[in-house]
């Protein structure tokens, strides 16, 4: 039980309901800090997207987040985009990293093939080792703060990869919601912080640097324990020499299970 337990999450209110959730039944308290936000290229990604999938001809789709479905679809705002987008993704095969992506492609009334069983680039290359797709083309429609792992990984596989940056990501700009975290972790009454991906990691210093000196700030964190989602959220941690203990399973549940287990 984490009955009595203060614990953060860099992620808005909006998308930490399963995390609200899962602390609430434990009775523990959850924090949630909005650290980054989404700056969208607006509608001519759209475009960008339908001229990529004809010049390119993909067989495979990848979607790496429900934030990327998301923001392509309602890119979309005529009925006739909305539907050649419909139709350029359901003309490829369609993989999505996870539970929660494959959810919001359905939304949109696209049929997933695949979802691999890790949740992150890793798994995304199990799955097309599995499928023996050397010489296939695929098209990731992603973040332009996104590492380059994926792509240099299935080119390794023997595919070739189309990427295409829908949005760029900044720190979040108004951090009053930041208010009763800031006042709490000052008090040392942080008992753990959950780092949802590695740009949250650079976006957290970079507002939480704005009140505290550095010195002051890594001497906090080291007695709080600290949860990465993922291997690439973990290596970003370390470039602050922030000690951390990886998910086992890279969603929020095992996140949440992994800062459970670590405070229990």
């Amino acid at each position: 039980m984490l009955e009595g337990k203060t614990i953060a999450i860099t992620r808005s209110k909006e998308d930490s309901e399963e995390f609200i959730q899962l602390m609430t039944k434990d009775q523990a308290k959850a924090i949630t800090l909005p650290t980054i936000e989404l700056v969208s290229k607006g509608e001519k990604i759209v475009d960008e997207f339908l001229n990529l999938t004809k010049e390119t001809d993909p067989d495979f789709s990848v979607f790496m987040s429900s934030k990327a479905v998301k923001l392509l679809f309602d890119s979309a705002k005529e009925i006739s985009k909305f539907e050649e987008l419909q139709f350029a993704i359901a003309n490829t095969i369609v993989l999505a990293v996870g539970p929660k992506t494959k959810s919001e492609l359905e939304n949109q009334g696209i049929k997933v093939a695949y979802v691999p069983t890790i949740f992150s680039s890793v798994g995304v290359g199990e799955v097309f080792t599995r499928l023996n797709a050397v010489g296939k083309k695929v098209i990731i429609p992603r973040s332009g703060a996104s590492t380059p792992f994926l792509k240099n990984l299935l080119e390794k596989i023997g595919l070739e990869v189309t990427e295409i940056h829908l949005y760029d990501v900044c720190a979040f700009r108004d951090t009053t919601q930041w208010n009763e975290f800031r006042e709490l972790f000052s008090q040392s009454k942080i008992d753990g912080i959950v780092f949802t991906s590695a740009s949250s990691v650079g976006a957290f210093f970079e507002i939480m640097s704005k009140d505290y000196e550095e010195k002051n700030l890594l001497n906090n964190l080291q007695t709080i324990k600290v949860v990465a989602i993922g291997p690439f959220t973990a290596d970003e941690l370390k470039k602050f020499n922030i000690i951390n203990t990886i998910a086992q399973v890279h969603t929020v549940s095992g996140a949440f299970d992994s800062i459970k287990n670590i405070l229990h």
